[in-house]
């Protein structure tokens, strides 16, 4: 669902990608990661997470890789911290990438069968099946918490309709290998450039659409609103499609246990009209957030920290609401 093309491989389900030429340095990367995931495929699932945790260790220490980024938005997530606390979050939230990164690279090999075998039965299934019983569809919000690729992978596995929206990569080799690994996996992708055509049209025709909202962009309509008392450039897509199309909100966050296992969790998020749209829209975008900050406060050393989060700011905001960097 972020970590993971142009016209150059065509797939099912993906439409609206802007052209872009291939170029050597986009092969060589291309060999150079398909190379990484034959031989990780080798490994296992688990072993290759374990890998995963050191590589993503080396861009704690010795590469540094925005560790002062990292630090700093920790800090100023949880100011009662010391530097002792802050430092070892850091060090485990580029562990947790680390296995992300490398996890959603097996995923490519893995069966249907093999992906319900990482996750324990979710208690909170019925939240989603009440929603899906509506029939209008169900919009699944989810953060780059946990791991948020295998989430899509599960819901896709346990044989629901389901509908990602991405963003295009900058590697177009890249780009189509992620698409066809989505759509093997059971997943049809929207890229955000047609999402205000497909989404629509998905949810019409009752299937879910999954959206990562914790990544301010250009080019996207979005709101601020508060994460961690700070006012952050928040996408509004997921909550103008659900008053929309009155389709219900469900956020889903898929966190690693030690044993390597993983749980899965639904929470449905509100959905309520006043007459004032704009309103409507700001606050469910913010009761998403506020959702998410629960979560990640609950297990803070497997959010993805490295990116810059409060980057852009509203005109005027005042320093203590605005970046901490």
């Amino acid at each position: 669902m972020s970590a993971p093309a142009n016209a150059i491989v065509p797939d099912s389900g993906a439409r609206a990608r802007a052209p872009r030429p291939v170029v050597l340095r986009h092969r060589l990367q291309y060999a150079g990661l398909r190379g990484v995931i034959g031989a990780l495929a080798r490994l296992g699932f688990r072993a290759a997470s374990d890998l995963g945790a050191h590589l993503g260790l080396l861009g704690f220490r010795p590469l540094g890789i925005r560790r002062r980024v990292v630090e700093r938005q920790i800090a100023a997530a949880f100011p009662d911290w010391n530097t002792e606390r802050v430092r070892a979050t850091a060090r485990a939230a580029y562990e947790s990438l680390g296995r992300t990164t490398i996890e959603t690279a097996v995923l490519a090999r893995c069966t249907r069968d093999e992906i319900l075998a990482l996750v324990d039965e979710p208690e909170t299934w019925p939240v989603f099946g009440a929603a899906v019983r509506r029939g209008r569809g169900v919009i699944i919000v989810a953060g780059h918490l946990g791991n948020w690729e295998l989430s899509g992978a599960y819901l896709a596995a346990r044989g629901v309709d389901l509908e990602v929206v991405a963003r295009q990569q900058e590697n177009p080799l890249f780009d189509a290998y992620l698409t066809r690994t989505r759509t093997r996996l059971g997943m049809k992708v929207i890229y955000d450039g047609d999402a205000v055509r497909r989404v629509p049209r998905a949810l019409r025709n009752q299937a879910t659409v999954a959206l990562v909202m914790d990544q301010g962009a250009a080019g996207l309509a979005s709101t601020w609103v508060p994460f961690f008392e700070r006012l952050a450039k928040t996408p509004r897509g997921a909550a103008t499609f659900a008053l929309r199309l009155q389709s219900p909100v469900v956020f889903l966050v898929a966190l690693r246990k030690p044993d390597g296992r993983f749980t899965v969790n639904f929470e449905e998020v509100p959905v309520r009209e006043t007459g004032d749209r704009n309103a409507d829209v700001d606050r469910i975008v913010a009761d998403c957030t506020a959702v998410l900050e629960r979560w990640v406060r609950r297990c803070p050393q497997q959010y993805f920290w490295h990116h810059r989060r409060w980057k852009h700011q509203r005109p005027g905001t005042p320093p203590e609401l605005g970046n901490p960097l």
